[in-house]
C-alpha cells in the first residue's frame, strides 16, 4: 500500500480545538473522499496537522470564550476596520452597497458597535450570504488581518508549521486562512526547497482560501496585477463553493499561474468549513495522485 504524507494547515476559528482532534477530524474525512475514488485502498495517509492556533494564546493548547480575540465583542480599531471595509468593497456588489446606504442603520443586523459605513457594507454582503455571513467574515478576516500584520508572531506561526515536515512529505492541504500561510511556505522556499524541511513536497492543495481577496494579498505585499505563483515544481490546486462566503464566492484561476480549479458544492449550513472540503473528491484526488 503506498503512503502519502500529509501536513495539513488549519484555518480560522479552530481555538477551541486541539492537535489531537484536528489530525482524527481531518484524517476521517480525507479517509472518506479517498474512499469515494477507485482503487482507494492501495492509498493511505499519514497526517500531521500542528495546531497553530495555541500561538496566540501563549503556548496555551485551547482559547477559552474570554480569550476569543476577534468575536463581535472585541473592540476594534481604527486600521482594522479600514481593512474590513476593503474586505468588503472587494465582495459586494454596486446594487447591494446602494440598498444598505439607503436603510436606517437601526435596521440593519450587524452589531451596534460597528460604524454605520461598515454595518452597512456588512448588510450589503449579507444579500449575497444570507444568514450571517457579514458576521462571520468579519470575525475570519480580523484573524487574518492578525497574523498578516504580526510578523514575529507569523514567523513563530510558520516556523510551528514547519516543524512537522519531513523528508517524506509531499503533499500540504490548507485551508482558509492555513492556505494563506501553506502559500507563504512554499512561495518562500520555507520547505520544498533544497535543503529546506521536506524536499519532496510537491502538491499543494488549497481550499476555502481568502487569497482571492485583494485586500488580503496587499497585506501579504502583493500587488493587484501580480499572479499568485510557486515554483513549477509545485502542483497547485485550489478547491472552492461558490456559497462560501470567506472566499466570496470565487476561486484563484484568475490571479494564479498554473493552479487547477474545482468547484464543490459542500451543502448547507456551513459550506466554508473544513472538514465538508476535505471529504471531496477534487481534495482526494489531489492527495492520491501524486504528479499526474
Amino acid at each position: 500500500m503506498r503512503i502519502v504524507r500529509v501536513v495539513g494547515v488549519h484555518g480560522i476559528g479552530q481555538s477551541k480545538t486541539s492537535r489531537r482532534q484536528l489530525i482524527l477530524d481531518w484524517s476521517r474525512a480525507i479517509r472518506r473522499g479517498i474512499d469515494s475514488l477507485p482503487n482507494a485502498a492501495a492509498c493511505a495517509t499519514s497526517l500531521e496537522v500542528p495546531h497553530w492556533t495555541a500561538l496566540l494564546a501563549k503556548g496555551t493548547d485551547h482559547l477559552g470564550a474570554e480569550d476569543n480575540l476577534f468575536g463581535e465583542s472585541a473592540p476594534m480599531e481604527p486600521a482594522e476596520e479600514e481593512f474590513l471595509a476593503e474586505v468588503f468593497a472587494d465582495l459586494v456588489r454596486p446594487e447591494d452597497v446602494a440598498l444598505a446606504e439607503s436603510q436606517p442603520v437601526a435596521t440593519l443586523g450587524p452589531p451596534k458597535m460597528w460604524s454605520p459605513r461598515l454595518t452597512r457594507l456588512a448588510m450589503a454582503y449579507d444579500r449575497r450570504f444570507p444568514g450571517g455571513g457579514a458576521q462571520f467574515l468579519v470575525e475570519r478576516m480580523r484573524e487574518v488581518r492578525y497574523y498578516l500584520t504580526k510578523p514575529d508572531l507569523a514567523a513563530k506561526v510558520r516556523a510551528f508549521v514547519r516543524d512537522e515536515f519531513n523528508l517524506d512529505t509531499t503533499v500540504v492541504i490548507g485551508h482558509s486562512l492555513g492556505s494563506v500561510i501553506a502559500y507563504d511556505l512554499l512561495r518562500h522556499r520555507e520547505v520544498g526547497a533544497t535543503g529546506t524541511p521536506g524536499p519532496a513536497v510537491h502538491t499543494l492543495v488549497t481550499c476555502g482560501s481568502p487569497l482571492g481577496i485583494p485586500a488580503v494579498r496587499r497585506l501579504m505585499g502583493i500587488t493587484d496585477a501580480t499572479p499568485l505563483q510557486l515554483d513549477s515544481h509545485i502542483r497547485w490546486v485550489n478547491v472552492f463553493d461558490p456559497d462560501d462566503f470567506i472566499t466570496g464566492g470565487a476561486g484563484l484561476s484568475a490571479i494564479a499561474s498554473g493552479l487547477t480549479e474545482a468547484q464543490v458544492d459542500n451543502g448547507i449550513g456551513d459550506p466554508h468549513a473544513a472538514l465538508r472540503y476535505l471529504r471531496t473528491a477534487p481534495v482526494a484526488r489531489a492527495v492520491v495522485g501524486g504528479r499526474q
